[in-house]
């Protein structure tokens, strides 16, 4: 049977955006999302740690697909000014990166309950209200002091001395910290004995 327009659902449409401060560094999602009226029903606005750009773009993704899977609005238009979540999204791009992978397939896997999705990319001044949102998360966690991280934070993770290092100190396995002119700094006032070597893996 074919389906009338007023059998179809009511298309809702939203605005979305993620940022980092740093790539990786304290980042953050914003969207907002209205009727077919323009009428604004829902802005979503969330802190995420020490995460990179497209991390907090997919992010922002999930969660519009998540109010409009949990509130049974079926029909939804997304608009994002990232040009890779958006060709991915629609498979003109392959996902290469395996840490956007699973937050790609999570968004198919929403994508999948709704009877409607369509996703397209505007450029950044045309997403001003989720720009501004992502920020205001971005500041909220950065002004609690959860993550009082510069613009580059990598984690820090720490190997066992190499043997001729004498009275080896005993190190948690992974340290926060970022590097500034070539050097590595500590979150928490942490201090690295001499011989210690450390891996330096970007979140």
């Amino acid at each position: 049977m074919p389906l009338f327009p007023s059998d179809l659902p009511e298309t809702i449409f939203a605005h979305c955006d993620g940022g980092s401060r740093g790539n990786p560094g304290p980042s953050g999602y914003g969207a907002v999302i209205t009727d077919t009226g323009g009428q604004k029903i829902a802005e979503l606005s969330e802190f995420l740690g020490i995460r990179t750009n497209n991390y907090a773009e997919y992010s922002g993704l999930l969660a519009v697909l998540a109010y409009a899977v949990e509130n049974k609005r079926l029909s939804l238009k997304v608009v994002s000014d990232s040009e890779l979540m958006v060709k991915q999204i629609q498979g003109k791009y392959k996902v290469n990166s395996p840490d956007l992978k699973p937050l790609w397939q999570e968004a198919r896997d929403r994508i999948a309950k709704l009877k409607s999705f369509e996703i397209s990319h505007a450029l950044r001044h045309k997403n001003k209200d989720a720009d501004a949102l992502a920020n205001q998360a971005m500041d909220r966690g950065m002004k609690k002091g959860e993550y009082k991280a510069t613009p580059t934070a990598p984690q820090i993770t720490t190997r066992e001395p190499q043997k001729t290092v004498a009275s080896p100190v005993a190190l948690p396995a992974m340290l926060r910290g970022f590097t500034k002119d070539g050097s590595i700094h500590l979150l928490g006032g942490a201090t690295l004995p001499n011989g210690i070597f450390v891996k330096i893996v970007p979140e």
